[in-house]
Protein backbone atom coordinates (compact mmCIF):
# COMPACT_ATOMS: atom_id res chain seq x y z
CA UNK A 1 0.00 0.00 0.00
CA UNK A 2 2.35 2.48 -1.03
CA UNK A 3 1.85 5.88 -1.12
CA UNK A 4 2.52 6.03 -5.13
CA UNK A 5 -0.29 3.54 -5.28
CA UNK A 6 -2.28 5.91 -2.92
CA UNK A 7 -1.80 8.76 -5.39
CA UNK A 8 -2.23 6.76 -8.42
CA UNK A 9 -5.59 5.29 -7.37
CA UNK A 10 -6.78 8.52 -7.53
CA UNK A 11 -8.83 9.14 -10.34
CA UNK A 12 -9.31 12.75 -12.17
CA UNK A 13 -12.69 13.71 -12.48
CA UNK A 14 -14.30 12.92 -15.78
CA UNK A 15 -14.68 16.37 -16.50
CA UNK A 16 -11.17 17.07 -16.48
CA UNK A 17 -9.28 19.02 -18.93
CA UNK A 18 -6.09 20.46 -19.85
CA UNK A 19 -6.75 23.83 -17.87
CA UNK A 20 -7.21 22.28 -14.70
CA UNK A 21 -4.49 22.52 -12.21
CA UNK A 22 -2.61 19.27 -11.76
CA UNK A 23 -3.03 16.99 -8.75
CA UNK A 24 -1.63 17.96 -5.18
CA UNK A 25 1.10 15.38 -4.05
CA UNK A 26 0.24 14.02 -0.74
CA UNK A 27 1.87 15.91 2.09
CA UNK A 28 4.02 14.48 4.48
CA UNK A 29 4.28 16.57 7.51
CA UNK A 30 7.48 16.02 9.46
CA UNK A 31 8.29 17.39 12.69
CA UNK A 32 11.75 19.41 12.05
CA UNK A 33 14.70 19.03 13.86
CA UNK A 34 17.74 21.52 13.99
CA UNK A 35 20.72 21.37 11.38
CA UNK A 36 22.83 23.87 13.28
CA UNK A 37 25.28 24.21 16.17
CA UNK A 38 23.50 23.19 19.76
CA UNK A 39 21.07 21.12 17.51
CA UNK A 40 20.28 19.01 20.56
CA UNK A 41 19.82 22.05 23.46
CA UNK A 42 17.40 24.23 20.68
CA UNK A 43 15.23 21.11 19.55
CA UNK A 44 11.91 21.50 21.08
CA UNK A 45 10.62 18.10 20.02
CA UNK A 46 8.11 18.99 17.60
CA UNK A 47 8.29 15.48 15.69
CA UNK A 48 4.48 13.99 14.79
CA UNK A 49 6.05 10.59 17.63
CA UNK A 50 3.61 12.09 20.12
CA UNK A 51 -0.04 11.68 19.90
CA UNK A 52 -1.05 15.50 19.79
CA UNK A 53 1.97 16.22 17.25
CA UNK A 54 -0.15 13.84 15.13
CA UNK A 55 -3.43 15.58 15.80
CA UNK A 56 -1.66 19.05 15.02
CA UNK A 57 -0.73 17.19 11.61
CA UNK A 58 -3.87 16.12 9.99
CA UNK A 59 -5.23 19.67 11.81
CA UNK A 60 -2.84 21.56 8.95
CA UNK A 61 -3.56 19.71 6.41
CA UNK A 62 -1.50 16.87 6.59
CA UNK A 63 -2.04 13.46 4.28
CA UNK A 64 0.80 11.77 6.31
CA UNK A 65 3.28 11.71 8.69
CA UNK A 66 6.51 10.78 9.05
CA UNK A 67 7.61 9.16 12.63
CA UNK A 68 10.93 7.64 14.38
CA UNK A 69 10.73 3.92 15.64
CA UNK A 70 13.37 3.28 18.73
CA UNK A 71 13.84 -0.27 20.69
CA UNK A 72 13.89 0.08 24.90
CA UNK A 73 16.16 -2.29 26.24
CA UNK A 74 16.42 -5.75 25.20
CA UNK A 75 14.30 -5.01 22.27
CA UNK A 76 11.22 -5.66 24.41
CA UNK A 77 9.27 -2.30 22.80
CA UNK A 78 9.26 -0.60 19.76
CA UNK A 79 8.32 3.12 20.76
CA UNK A 80 8.18 6.72 18.90
CA UNK A 81 10.84 8.64 19.70
CA UNK A 82 13.22 10.89 17.57
CA UNK A 83 16.62 11.00 19.93
CA UNK A 84 19.20 8.66 20.68
CA UNK A 85 19.10 9.16 24.32
CA UNK A 86 16.22 10.71 26.52
CA UNK A 87 16.60 14.06 25.73
CA UNK A 88 14.21 16.38 25.67
CA UNK A 89 12.12 13.83 28.22
CA UNK A 90 11.50 14.16 31.73
CA UNK A 91 14.56 12.38 33.92
CA UNK A 92 18.25 11.55 33.91
CA UNK A 93 19.72 11.50 30.61
CA UNK A 94 19.82 8.03 29.09
CA UNK A 95 20.31 5.91 25.84
CA UNK A 96 16.64 5.01 24.62
CA UNK A 97 17.93 1.08 24.25
CA UNK A 98 19.46 0.86 27.92
CA UNK A 99 16.36 1.56 29.69
CA UNK A 100 13.24 -0.34 30.04
CA UNK A 101 9.84 0.67 29.19
CA UNK A 102 7.78 -0.11 31.94
CA UNK A 103 10.16 -1.51 34.59
CA UNK A 104 13.15 -0.05 36.67
CA UNK A 105 14.43 3.35 37.10
CA UNK A 106 14.29 5.88 34.67
CA UNK A 107 11.48 3.53 32.80
CA UNK A 108 10.27 5.29 29.59
CA UNK A 109 6.63 4.84 30.19
CA UNK A 110 6.86 7.23 33.25
CA UNK A 111 8.76 9.84 31.31
CA UNK A 112 7.24 13.16 29.79
CA UNK A 113 8.40 15.31 27.29
CA UNK A 114 9.95 18.14 29.11
CA UNK A 115 9.61 21.18 26.64
CA UNK A 116 8.27 22.60 23.60
CA UNK A 117 5.03 22.41 22.15
CA UNK A 118 4.01 18.79 23.20
CA UNK A 119 5.50 19.34 26.75
CA UNK A 120 3.77 16.58 29.56
CA UNK A 121 2.81 14.16 26.61
CA UNK A 122 4.14 10.40 27.06
CA UNK A 123 6.21 8.43 24.63
CA UNK A 124 3.80 6.22 22.56
CA UNK A 125 4.14 2.43 21.40
CA UNK A 126 4.38 1.58 18.02
CA UNK A 127 0.92 -0.37 18.47
CA UNK A 128 -0.75 2.45 19.61
CA UNK A 129 1.06 5.23 17.56
CA UNK A 130 -0.02 3.41 14.49
CA UNK A 131 -3.57 3.08 15.73
CA UNK A 132 -4.09 6.71 16.60
CA UNK A 133 -2.62 7.34 13.08
CA UNK A 134 -5.21 5.39 11.23
CA UNK A 135 -7.94 7.03 13.36
CA UNK A 136 -6.96 10.21 12.05
CA UNK A 137 -6.78 9.09 9.03
CA UNK A 138 -3.45 9.30 8.26
CA UNK A 139 -0.81 7.51 5.67
CA UNK A 140 2.72 6.38 7.84
CA UNK A 141 6.25 6.98 7.15
CA UNK A 142 8.05 4.83 9.37
CA UNK A 143 12.11 5.83 10.04
CA UNK A 144 13.82 2.97 12.11
CA UNK A 145 16.74 4.70 13.49
CA UNK A 146 20.27 3.65 13.24
CA UNK A 147 20.65 3.59 16.97
CA UNK A 148 17.97 0.65 16.71
CA UNK A 149 20.78 -1.73 15.00
CA UNK A 150 22.44 -3.26 18.20
CA UNK A 151 19.03 -4.28 19.75
CA UNK A 152 18.38 -5.85 16.73
CA UNK A 153 21.63 -7.61 15.64
CA UNK A 154 21.43 -8.99 19.16
CA UNK A 155 22.08 -12.70 19.01
CA UNK A 156 19.86 -12.94 22.14
CA UNK A 157 16.91 -10.55 21.59
CA UNK A 158 17.56 -9.69 18.23
CA UNK A 159 14.60 -11.86 17.05
CA UNK A 160 12.00 -10.28 19.42
CA UNK A 161 13.22 -6.95 18.71
CA UNK A 162 11.98 -7.43 14.75
CA UNK A 163 9.07 -8.76 16.07
CA UNK A 164 8.46 -5.51 18.19
CA UNK A 165 8.85 -3.50 14.99
CA UNK A 166 7.63 -5.46 11.98
CA UNK A 167 4.22 -7.35 13.62
CA UNK A 168 2.38 -4.11 13.94
CA UNK A 169 3.23 -3.27 10.55
CA UNK A 170 1.79 -6.44 9.17
CA UNK A 171 -1.26 -6.54 11.56
CA UNK A 172 -1.99 -3.25 10.82
CA UNK A 173 -1.18 -3.83 6.50
CA UNK A 174 -5.01 -4.32 5.44
CA UNK A 175 -6.20 -1.37 7.34
CA UNK A 176 -3.63 1.88 6.85
CA UNK A 177 -0.71 2.13 4.09
CA UNK A 178 2.20 2.20 5.88
CA UNK A 179 5.78 2.61 4.12
CA UNK A 180 8.85 2.16 6.25
CA UNK A 181 12.61 2.94 5.90
CA UNK A 182 16.16 3.51 7.38
CA UNK A 183 19.52 5.11 7.41
CA UNK A 184 21.84 2.52 8.49
CA UNK A 185 22.21 0.53 5.43
CA UNK A 186 22.14 -2.36 7.38
CA UNK A 187 18.64 -2.28 9.08
CA UNK A 188 17.61 -1.39 5.19
CA UNK A 189 18.68 -4.36 3.88
CA UNK A 190 16.82 -6.28 6.78
CA UNK A 191 13.40 -4.14 5.93
CA UNK A 192 13.91 -5.43 2.33
CA UNK A 193 13.74 -8.77 3.38
CA UNK A 194 11.42 -8.71 6.35
CA UNK A 195 9.04 -6.23 4.55
CA UNK A 196 9.61 -5.87 0.82
CA UNK A 197 6.34 -4.25 0.15
CA UNK A 198 6.66 -1.36 2.66
CA UNK A 199 9.68 -0.40 1.54
CA UNK A 200 9.76 4.18 1.40
CA UNK A 201 11.71 3.79 -2.17
CA UNK A 202 11.06 7.24 -4.17
CA UNK A 203 8.00 8.21 -1.70
CA UNK A 204 7.47 11.37 0.34
CA UNK A 205 10.59 13.57 -2.16
CA UNK A 206 11.95 15.96 0.43
CA UNK A 207 10.84 19.78 -0.54
CA UNK A 208 11.91 22.16 1.88
CA UNK A 209 14.95 24.30 0.97
CA UNK A 210 15.86 25.73 4.05
CA UNK A 211 17.20 23.98 6.40
CA UNK A 212 15.30 23.94 9.59
CA UNK A 213 16.62 25.77 12.63
CA UNK A 214 15.31 26.90 16.15
CA UNK A 215 13.27 29.09 15.90
CA UNK A 216 11.71 28.32 12.56
CA UNK A 217 13.03 29.56 9.34
CA UNK A 218 10.60 31.71 7.44
CA UNK A 219 8.61 29.57 5.24
CA UNK A 220 8.98 32.15 2.36
CA UNK A 221 12.26 31.17 1.95
CA UNK A 222 11.41 27.59 0.77
CA UNK A 223 9.23 28.81 -2.09
CA UNK A 224 11.73 28.21 -4.79
CA UNK A 225 12.30 24.80 -4.11
CA UNK A 226 8.66 23.96 -3.68
CA UNK A 227 7.87 25.12 -7.08
CA UNK A 228 10.81 23.17 -8.28
CA UNK A 229 9.81 19.95 -6.62
CA UNK A 230 6.40 20.55 -7.51
CA UNK A 231 7.11 21.36 -11.33
CA UNK A 232 8.68 17.77 -11.21
CA UNK A 233 4.98 16.49 -10.01
CA UNK A 234 5.64 14.16 -7.35
CA UNK A 235 3.47 11.52 -6.13
CA UNK A 236 4.40 12.61 -2.71
CA UNK A 237 6.34 14.86 -0.81
CA UNK A 238 7.84 15.88 2.93
CA UNK A 239 7.85 19.06 4.65
CA UNK A 240 8.64 20.74 8.24
CA UNK A 241 6.17 23.68 7.53
CA UNK A 242 2.97 21.40 6.53
CA UNK A 243 0.42 23.85 7.51
CA UNK A 244 2.26 26.90 5.38
CA UNK A 245 3.05 24.39 2.71
CA UNK A 246 -0.70 23.14 2.09
CA UNK A 247 -1.76 26.94 2.30
CA UNK A 248 0.91 27.47 -0.94
CA UNK A 249 -0.12 24.61 -3.16
CA UNK A 250 -3.87 26.10 -2.93
CA UNK A 251 -4.50 27.08 -6.74
CA UNK A 252 -1.30 25.41 -7.70
CA UNK A 253 -2.95 21.77 -7.67
CA UNK A 254 -6.05 19.94 -6.61
CA UNK A 255 -6.25 17.98 -3.90
CA UNK A 256 -7.80 14.73 -4.78
CA UNK A 257 -8.56 13.10 -0.82
CA UNK A 258 -7.09 9.52 -0.73
CA UNK A 259 -9.54 7.05 1.21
Amino acid sequence: MALVVAVAAAPAPAHAHAAEPPPCPLVIGHGGYPKSAGAKAKDVIRQPNVLRAVDDQASWGADGVEADVQLTRHGTKAVMWHNRTTNGLTGPRQEIREIGWAEGPGNLHDRRVARGPYAGERVPTLREWLDHVRARGLLVLLEIKKSAAPVLADPVHGAAAWREIVDPIVERQDAQPILVYSRENWIKAELAERLPDHLRGSAAKWTDGVKWDEPPPPWQLNEPRWQAVLDEAPNSVMTSHTADYRAWLDGRCHRYIHT
